[in-house]
């Protein structure tokens, strides 16, 4: 089987997934593994030809490695994210802690280090994919359902953050640990809490709780008028992270 252009293997499969990268051990692996699993499987080995992909066919998930020709992992994570919330895996061989976190800064959902264990790589995907499942599915009001922080709404049933009034644009894994912090509004949750309850799986090195900082880092972003001195995600030192709801 030739593994150099983008190519789809037909199987019944309700999800699919892109694999993008540029050593072929690695691709076939995958590929072999994804498979076996039932997924839906698509092969890219450049990113210019990925983004390319992207914007004629939906994905659920794509794999993307951070080595690859011309145009670097991190930069067509950029550019994916430019125009879409198709959760992102990382896969880097970079032996250093912030160039392993440069992904999830740029919007990725999760990564993995190279060399990898195939269970983890499984993990992660069915983690992700679940939680994106939960998204997607009409959620029926289960007590209160609408929240207001001053200037913010969120809404769990429509899955709607509005900021003065103007809709707010979140990923997946955003989403999720917002509702998860306003549904615990008050009360302080463990970084390892977090990775567990949205990521589902607890922390293993002292990196995986960073990949919780990143991710409230960008929602903070998104949400407070001045990210550096938050009004709503407050860090719990030495816990992790509160939403405070006092004085709004």
């Amino acid at each position: 089987m030739h593994w150099n252009n983008i190519k789809s293997i037909v199987i019944t499969s309700k999800k699919s997934i892109l694999v993008v990268d540029s050593e072929t051990q690695v691709r076939e692996i995958l590929v072999k593994r994804l498979l076996a699993l039932g997924y839906k499987v698509f092969l890219s080995t450049s990113g210019i030809e990925a983004i390319a992909f992207l914007n004629k066919k939906d994905i659920d998930l794509i794999i993307l490695d951070v080595v690859l020709p011309k145009l670097d992992g991190y930069e067509v994570c950029r550019q994916i994210r430019k125009n879409s919330y198709v959760p992102i895996l990382i896969l880097t061989a970079v032996d250093n802690i912030a160039s392993r976190l440069m992904g999830l800064e740029l919007g990725a959902d999760d990564f993995v280090t190279k060399p990898f264990s195939l269970k983890e790589v499984e993990i992660r995907i069915y983690s992700i994919l679940r939680r994106s499942d939960f998204q997607n599915v009409k959620r029926l009001p289960t007590g209160q359902e609408i929240f207001y922080f001053g200037g913010l709404t969120v809404n769990l049933t429509k899955q709607q953050v509005l900021k003065n009034n103007k809709q707010l644009l979140l990923t997946v894994i955003e989403f999720s640990l917002l509702q998860l912090l306003v549904q615990n509004a008050g009360h302080k949750l463990s970084r390892t809490a977090i990775l567990d309850n949205i990521w589902g799986y607890k922390p293993e090195r002292d990196i995986d709780t960073r990949i919780v900082d990143v991710h409230i880092h960008r929602l903070r972003a998104k949400l407070e008028e001045d990210p550096k001195n938050p009004d709503f995600i407050l860090t719990a030192r030495g816990v992790g992270y509160m939403f405070h709801t006092l004085n709004l």
